[in-house]
């Protein structure tokens, strides 16, 4: 099948260029993202291949439609950037890589974790000036602290195991109560009372409309005074003002985060000879307590290797059949 690749960076073609080696598609890549300006270059394409960054909505759905194409393949897990509804009236099919490495990503915010606790970001730059003091590095023990998981899925029960290893205890926030995780120790409570006695929480949950914005002013007001907040999932579970706010108050004493709910025009990009415009982004980097990374939870050769392969066995297997495993139904959207 033909297919234009969106967003593409030199890793993409290098895994993607390896997985193809067997799939045999027709893929041009482009390394703009997908949007009104550059959508013109996805006529005459059968199925299109964006990354989470590019942002389809009725109007574009509709000019794609209009150049022939049937299928958009994400390669990503999440889907919340793409108007379902709308592809849906309009026949076209959305397929996603569903698993590719939750390792990675719930091994990142264990480092997160380690490295706010034990300030390895402050030491590192101390060192390397001839500073080996160790004033205002102090840490706390992992053992025996209290862990809160929002979401306890694949990557939330990955991240649930790691931190039971250290001797955590485990609070689980989860519609679903996954046995794994149950079986770990972990008990389910409500919302109010993960956040409220938690030392720790990290976020493994799905961005959607009722997750949106999940921490905000109230929910930070319940917590903990120095609670650590962990952000591997969506950018915008947490109201980034309300972050700060909490920041200053000290409600929230640690806060790592590998996304960011303006991301879009900031992450995957060089942009250190700019000036950065997003004055609450610049302000987040002000904080010592502060680690953020752009992006990168995903980012392992296992995981890459993962999404390559998912995503073109998805186009293969819409080629053959008109339907995918892996397809996004509006149901099961919803459902999530």
């Amino acid at each position: 099948m033909k297919v234009a690749f969106f967003n593409t960076k030199p890793y993409d073609r290098q895994f993607f260029g390896a997985a193809n080696e067997k799939h045999c598609h027709e893929i041009i890549f482009f390394e703009s993202h997908l949007s009104l300006e550059t959508i013109s270059l996805a006529a005459g394409f059968p199925a299109i291949c964006i990354f989470i960054n590019d942002y389809l909505n009725a109007e574009m759905l509709q000019i794609l439609a209009k150049g022939g194409t049937k299928l958009i393949a994400l390669r990503s897990a999440g889907f919340n950037h793409v108007d379902l509804t709308a592809a849906s009236n309009l026949g076209m099919a959305i397929v996603r890589v569903p698993a590719y490495s939750p390792y990675a990503v719930a091994e990142h915010a264990v480092a997160l974790i380690l490295s706010l606790n034990r300030k390895i970001h402050r030491a590192y730059n101390r060192v390397r000036e001839g500073n080996f003091s160790i004033e205002g590095l102090l840490g706390f023990d992992l053992y025996g602290a209290t862990v809160g998981v929002v979401g306890t899925g694949k990557i939330g029960a990955i991240f649930a195991q790691i931190m039971r290893g250290f001797g955590c205890k485990l609070l689980g926030y989860d519609a679903y109560h996954n046995p794994l995780c149950v079986e770990l120790g972990m008990k389910y409570v409500s919302m109010a009372e993960l956040l409220s006695h938690s030392d720790i929480i990290s976020l493994h949950c799905p961005l959607t409309p009722d997750t949106h914005h999940l921490i905000n002013t109230e929910a930070i007001a319940k917590l903990k005074t120095g609670t650590m907040l962990i952000n591997t999932s969506r950018g915008g579970l947490i109201d980034t003002q309300a972050a700060i706010d909490g920041l200053k108050s000290g409600s929230i004493g640690y806060l790592g985060i590998d996304v960011y709910e303006q991301e879009a025009d900031l992450f995957f990009e060089d942009l250190s000879n700019e000036v950065i415009q997003d004055d609450i982004f610049q302000r987040l980097l002000t904080f010592p307590n502060v680690i953020v990374t752009g992006h990168q939870a995903f980012f392992t050769s296992q995981a890459l290797a993962n999404i390559a392969e998912t995503t073109l066995a998805n186009i293969t297997e819409f080629g053959e059949s008109g339907t995918c495993t892996n397809e996004v139904k509006i149901d099961n959207a919803i459902a999530k």
